[in-house]
């Protein structure tokens, strides 16, 4: 079936990630493959391969190609990985992530953009997809370890849960409050402890939860 939104992938891809340091040719495919325009509203199907984030409901947006492409990319996933992603939304970062990984856990505390996320994946053909409607700042200890463990919210610090579910190796990607600005963490968890890494500054949502934000 042809896609008219082919070209505006190919577009992102080489215009909006490879000039900002996105390099892994896995990644750029998995980018280059997602039709993100399927995980926007129907009103914003024009904008939705623009260099910048998109309201998806419920105060919660989907986020700007770049900074999907960025985490991704600083989780260095592996075709085994077992990976998890807290704040599913409207679940384009996790079919990212299907491609890469070999199964893919995502929460989502809001019972709307767990269900609506769920279906989407189903019907987009993301079967090694599991979403779980829960306090996403706890992690899924149920499914630990986790090869990586990817957030998409921002964070008063990095909740201990999440580090504890990492596995020897794994890697969490987070943005972390600093100041008055958000700032993306890459955590690696070795056999003496956790080294935590400070990357580009960035704007997320809160992230809500007993290890979060308060409401």
């Amino acid at each position: 079936m042809d896609d008219p939104y082919r070209e505006q992938r190919r577009l992102m891809v080489i215009r909006q990630l490879e000039p900002r340091g996105i390099t892994d040719p896995r990644v750029l495919d998995a980018m280059g493959r997602v039709p993100r325009h399927e995980f926007v509203p129907a009103a914003a199907r024009d904008r939705a391969y623009r260099d910048g984030p998109l309201p998806i409901g419920h105060g919660q947006t989907i986020s700007q190609p770049y900074m999907v492409a960025v985490m991704t990319q600083s989780a260095r996933i592996r075709p085994e990985h077992r990976v998890l992603e807290i704040g599913t939304g409207c679940g384009y970062q996790a079919a990212v992530l299907s491609l890469l990984a070999r199964q893919v856990f995502t929460v989502e505390r809001i019972p709307e953009l767990a269900h609506s996320a769920g279906r989407r994946l189903e019907r987009l053909g993301y079967t090694n997809v599991s979403v779980a409607q829960a306090d996403g700042t706890i992690g899924l200890p149920a499914e630990a370890p986790f090869d990586a463990i990817l957030v998409t919210a921002g964070a008063p610090s990095v909740p201990d849960p999440l580090l504890e579910q990492l596995a020897v190796g794994g890697r969490l990607v987070i943005p972390v409050q600093e100041g008055l600005a958000q700032v993306l963490y890459t955590c690696v968890r070795g056999e003496e402890g956790v080294e935590r890494n400070c990357g580009e500054a960035c704007t997320f949502v809160p992230l809500i939860g007993e290890h979060g934000w308060s409401r």
